[in-house]
């Protein structure tokens, strides 16, 4: 059932065109005036619209222009007594799909509204692929891979997203930063039912309130200052596929409430819009923070929590799953080798050894930049110590960090602490070559606790200005 809009100032023919496409099947609203037709047609899009040519003020030809202006892909098809090739070029050029000459039968009117309405399915086809173009774009440049490893946590977890996949359950994929979250919520969708439909990615933490909403909802032309056209939003490209909200402890309250609605009933509005949409989609959400915690502090709803936490999936951190390491590593060099540096085939065992000596704060997404950097200066066909970046280069034991000898002797507890804090400290200090901002990195501590312990274990004068 399509929707159309009919606009004539005569009412008996009006009436009549009405009654002939509701007959047909068509949800159909009827207006006297051009001025009328455009207050309807901006307040929501119709399929199709009929209009006549010779009306009281605005006619059917500058009806025609004004529309196509405000909406582009509208089709139209022109009503006239006058029909001459000089009134359907007219017509023709102001951007009417075809025009019809009154009088007219019943059959050659559905004729001519089915022909129109084929053109305004293939225009929101085209409208619907270009924006998704545009959307996925970015995606597309990146590239994504499957997961790898076969550590017991990630075999788990593929486990568990294999069982997952097969429902069409609201997911919450829980994880550091850089574990993988989006990897798991591709995977997902690539062994759903939905698999052939599109897979769409909201990151929701890079935009500002009001483009968040715009981005997930759409918005309809003249909606802001700068909303030149409509715009699909998120929900609508994901329609029949996947949607994947990244970050959504960051979703604002005002955004929280809209999005809720959506779960619930799988319709919505565009942004300056009243037009119903409805939509096939399913939500897979990714978070690093608690969100118990942001429910319990009112920054997250809790009904929202509760719609999002159907099927609950946590991606486990680099440092729990050591193993998986060096085939993460060869991964990425294989990824990136061929366009960084097609030399390099591999990794020496030392350098596997120094990347497991690292606790990866950055998890897979850190190893993955170490590596791709690594490659930038290697010389030879296996990456080697010397290649990694300086916070991984190899270190003489007597100055590695966790090379500490434990003091031993009659002493309290307090005093063995202090005495490997303040080895801790010199190791440090040595290492950033007396940098003092690079020790309170190394050591994890703001630099102001730095200047504290430093001036405490004697390695700077009291009173000494700090940088």
């Amino acid at each position: 059932m399509a929707r159309i809009l009919v606009i004539d100032d005569h009412d008996s023919l009006r009436e009549g065109m009405t009654l002939t496409l509701t007959r047909a099947g068509h949800s159909v609203s009827a207006v006297k005036s051009a001025s009328e037709g455009l207050a309807a047609y901006t307040k929501a899009p119709f399929d199709l619209v009929v209009t006549d040519l010779k009306m009281d003020g605005m006619d059917g030809i500058a009806f025609t222009h004004a529309l196509r202006a405000q909406a582009p892909q509208a089709v139209v098809l022109v009503v006239t007594a006058f029909g001459t090739i000089e009134t359907a070029v007219r017509a023709m050029q102001e951007g009417a799909f075809d025009f019809i000459t009154k009088p007219f039968s019943p059959e050659v009117l559905r004729a001519k509204v089915d022909k129109g309405l084929e053109l305004a399915s293939t225009r929101k086809q085209v409208e619907r692929l270009s924006a998704h173009a545009q959307a996925l774009a970015v995606d597309a440049a990146a590239g994504h891979g499957a997961m790898v490893g076969e550590s017991e946590p990630v075999q788990r977890l593929l486990a568990q997203v294999r069982r997952a996949a097969a429902t069409d359950a609201t997911v919450l994929v829980r994880g550091e930063s850089g574990t993988g979250k989006e990897l798991v919520a591709r995977l997902l969708h690539t062994l759903s039912p939905r698999k052939d439909g599109p897979f769409v990615v909201v990151h929701c933490a890079a935009l500002a309130e009001s483009l968040l909403e715009s981005e997930l909802f759409g918005h309809e032309r003249g909606a802001f200052t700068g909303a030149v056209r409509r715009k699909l939003g998120r929900f609508e490209l994901a329609d029949g596929g996947t949607l994947f909200l990244d970050e959504v402890g960051e979703i604002p309250a005002s955004v929280q409430t809209k999005l809720l609605r959506v779960l619930q009933e799988r319709t919505f509005e565009r942004v300056g819009g009243e037009e119903t949409l409805h939509v096939d989609v399913r939500v897979v959400s990714a978070t690093h923070r608690d969100l118990q915690a942001e429910v319990k502090a009112g920054r997250f709803r809790e009904d929202l929590y509760y719609r999002m936490h159907v099927v609950p999936l946590t991606v486990p951190p680099l440092r729990e799953r050591p193993e998986d390491l060096p085939l993460l590593a060869r991964h990425f060099v294989q990824k990136h080798g061929p366009r960084v540096n097609r030399r390099v085939q591999g990794l020496t065992e030392g350098a596997l050894a120094a990347l497991a000596r690292h606790a990866w704060p950055g998890n897979v997404r850190e190893l993955e930049n170490v590596v791709e950097q690594a490659l930038v200066f290697a010389e030879g066909e296996l990456l080697t110590e010397a290649d990694l970046p300086s916070h991984l280069a190899p270190a003489a034991p007597s100055r590695a960090l966790g090379a500490l000898p434990v003091p031993s002797g009659d002493r309290p507890l307090p005093d063995i602490l202090e005495d490997l804090e303040r080895q801790l400290i010199a190791r440090a200090y040595e290492r950033a070559g007396g940098v003092k901002t690079e020790t309170a990195r190394l050591l994890g501590i703001k630099t102001s606790a730095l200047y504290y312990k430093l001036e405490k274990y004697g390695f700077l004068p009291r009173g000494e200005p700090h940088e």
